[in-house]
């Protein structure tokens, strides 16, 4: 079996260009990966999920585990199987979904216990059984089961989550085991107390992982808190492995963390902006159900090779969007996964050329400037 590996290739300032090998394939960094929360990308194929450019999906424990259950997956040969997508997967722990989601929950030393937010039944998650349901479904990289406290809190209850978070980092990462062929990432956490953040990396890299997520952040705190903080949290983290930024984000987020050493993101905004009939473009974000679009015979995006822009008019989807017709989603996601990936893309390009402050540069006049003028 092919080992896991990950190369740096290439850095311009803090951004990074590399790979992450798998036996599924390589995947390319900076890397943005779509959201397939139940085995799916909302309104996408996962053809054409992967005619979008991305090379890796993210699965969610906490809700495949209630629906359809992560054992009749196994049973059914796993999840790359059952989605029919044959590339790799990310999983997260599912803490994050428990905090957020779960009704009733307890949490203890132990784990959390929980009520399903889908019928109320009783379950239990502990680092020992996120990763068994982790490898039931058998996901190519693996995430340490965490606590995620909201922000803002304050530095008490940050610190003892973060304490609390890495004595599970250790109990996940013996659960886990040894999987050839299988990533674990361990989970940085301590909101935006930069002595916090040290002290967890300190204990992850003690521990041992074979990448590094930061999280706890994208909750709530703001873009320039956010970015404050991953001007230093980046770099107490291990320069010869990926580095995740979980929940992230908006397209300047996106070129933000990877101008400040992130390898990896994920966000369902792609998705759940086109199913509410919002696209993003160079120029921006753009609201299709205004009335400014009933008219305009022109493409969302004139420069966009997708198949939304090569074949549909603004006045097409500002019709579609508003008389609730199934095409209006699936258009404009896979406009939207498209230019993400078209975002990658671009900044990987940039990384390989040394060109990353000029690209981010044009990047930023383009997206600020705003949608093109009405007709």
């Amino acid at each position: 079996m092919t080992q896991t590996s990950y190369t740096v290739q290439a850095r311009d300032g803090q951004a990074r260009l590399g790979v992450i090998r798998t036996p599924r394939g390589e995947i390319r960094t900076p890397a943005f990966m779509p959201v397939g929360t139940a085995a799916t990308v909302k309104g996408m194929m996962p053809e054409n999920v992967r005619e979008t450019g991305a090379d890796i999906l993210l699965g969610n424990t906490y809700h495949l585990m209630l629906r359809p259950g992560a054992e009749r997956i196994a049973r059914l040969g796993g999840l790359h199987r059952f989605m029919n997508w044959e590339r790799p997967i990310l999983t997260d722990s599912g803490g994050f979904q428990v905090m957020s989601l779960a009704d009733l929950r307890k949490l203890t030393e132990e784990g959390v216990t929980f009520r399903s937010h889908v019928d109320g039944s009783k379950h239990m998650l502990s680092p020992e059984r996120s990763m068994e349901i982790q490898k039931l479904l058998g996901s190519d990289i693996v995430m340490a089961f965490d606590e995620c406290p909201a922000l803002p809190a304050d530095r008490a209850r940050i610190a003892e989550s973060m304490a609390l978070s890495m004595r599970w980092a250790a109990r996940s990462r013996e659960a886990f085991g040894d999987r050839p062929g299988h990533m674990l990432f361990g989970i940085m956490q301590g909101g935006l107390e930069r002595d916090l953040r040290e002290e967890s990396a300190k204990a992850l890299v003690s521990i041992g992982f074979d990448g590094y997520a930061v999280g706890g952040l994208a909750v709530g705190e703001g873009q320039e808190a956010m970015f404050t903080c991953l001007d230093y949290a980046p770099g107490f983290l291990p320069e010869d492995k990926p580095r995740y930024l979980m929940g992230v984000g908006k397209p300047q987020d996106i070129v933000g963390a990877v101008a400040r050493g992130i390898d990896m993101m994920d966000c369902v905004l792609p998705s759940r902006s086109g199913r509410t009939g919002q696209a993003w473009t160079r120029r921006g974000q753009v609201n299709l159900k205004n009335a400014r679009h009933a008219d305009d015979p022109r493409p969302l995006d004139e420069a966009c090779s997708c198949p939304c822009c090569r074949s549909y008019s603004r006045a097409y989807l500002h019709h579609v969007y508003r008389t609730g017709e199934m095409i209006a989603g699936m258009l404009l996601t896979w406009h939207n996964l498209h230019y993400y990936q078209e975002l990658m893309q671009g900044m990987r390009g940039a990384i390989a050329e040394g060109g990353f402050a000029d690209w981010e540069a044009g990047f930023q006049q383009v997206f600020e400037a705003g949608d093109i003028a009405p007709l």
